[in-house]
């Protein structure tokens, strides 16, 4: 079957691969309707690897995905022939520690599309179990349903926040899943969020939402910013979503006393933490590794229509024309928040 594989760094291809399409008891095979262009994506196409997730062989590439469902198991009962759906692509050992736990994210067994060794979505057809799919909403788009995997980090950084309603907050960085991260903090109940970022066509798209504030930072002090903005107590919560080593000195200047910071960002390097600063106010830390049991939430907050993610698409390619995609991602026009692939 035709697909978009990564055969090395800086090398793809469209060609026909062998995948596995026999359809178990609680599977479902799909035909995949769109494709979002994800930064790992990218990332293992300009670097081959992600920490210790090397490309040791060709891997088909694409994790955000929605599609039609073509086959169901002899088991299924959530779905039938013909549903929209879109897919949670991270699937645990239901058996396992993590997972009885709800930590299944965390599952060391865990099988996540396009993460070496397993292939993933770009392609025309995948076989798929059922508790991990979803059907969409009529109201939703194909292209928002493949927009749901995103949001669901920002789902899981809101939820380990634990937001108050009123709450005020920050996300340092302004990309794909900083923006996300935002929406998920005001739908969670934030009153405000500020954005940080170096780029003023990154923090304009994010400053097209109600909620969401913008600021340059290389045009303001981000310190002296939300002293003025907050009295000089501090955000209740600051969101690291840009992975900048720089972006962790003087994190704690920013969230007030008893406040939370969630990391959100994978820095390429180790960071240093001033753990003092962050006991002298009892800072509350929290980490993100991709989600859990947010899934569903996320789908129902966009078929809601509280959350619009259809402004954050800014380009869409035929299958066809993926390896262009995946250039012009690697670029990191400014423009761009999130590009996406149809079959």
């Amino acid at each position: 079957m035709r697909a978009l594989v990564l055969e090395e760094k800086l090398k793809l291809s469209l060609r026909d691969i062998d995948l596995p399409l026999e359809v178990g008891p609680r599977d479902v095979r799909i035909a995949i309707h769109t494709v979002g262009v994800c930064g790992s994506d990218v990332h293992y196409y300009t670097h081959g690897a992600i920490g210790p997730f090397i490309v040791k062989e060709p891997m088909v590439l694409g994790h955000e995905a929605s599609g039609t469902v073509l086959e169901i198991g002899s088991e299924v009962k959530n779905l039938k022939v013909g549903d929209r759906v879109c897919m949670e692509p991270g699937v645990p050992d239901l058996n396992s520690k993590a997972s009885k736990l709800g930590i299944y994210n965390v599952d060391p067994s865990v099988t996540f599309w396009a993460t070496p060794p397993v292939h993933g979505c770009l392609t025309p057809q995948v076989v798929f179990p059922a508790a991990f799919t979803y059907k969409l909403p009529d109201n939703v788009s194909f292209a928002e349903g493949a927009m749901v995997e995103p949001f669901a980090i920002g789902m899981q950084a809101a939820t380990k926040a634990k937001i108050v309603p009123g709450d005020t907050a920050l996300v340092i960085g302004a990309g794909p899943i900083g923006i996300m991260v935002a929406l998920a903090a005001l739908a969670g109940g934030c009153s405000r969020v500020y954005i940080s970022d170096l780029v003023n066509e990154k923090l304009a798209i994010a400053g097209q939402y109600d909620g969401v504030i913008p600021v340059n930072i290389r045009e303001h002090d981000l310190k002296a910013k939300i002293a003025e903005e907050t009295e000089n107590w501090g955000v209740d919560i600051v969101f690291e979503a840009s992975g900048s080593p720089r972006a962790y000195d003087g994190i704690f200047n920013y969230v007030r006393p008893g406040g939370c910071i969630v990391f959100v960002g994978l820095p390429v390097e180790p960071i240093a933490l001033d753990i003092v600063s962050a006991s002298a106010k009892e800072v509350r830390m929290e980490t993100v590794f991709r989600y859990a049991n947010v899934f569903d939430r996320a789908l129902a907050l966009i078929a809601s229509g509280k959350v619009d993610l259809a402004p954050l698409i800014t380009g869409t390619y035929d299958f066809e024309e993926s390896i262009a995609a995946f250039e012009r991602a690697a670029s990191a026009n400014p423009n761009d928040v999130k590009l996406q692939i149809t079959l």
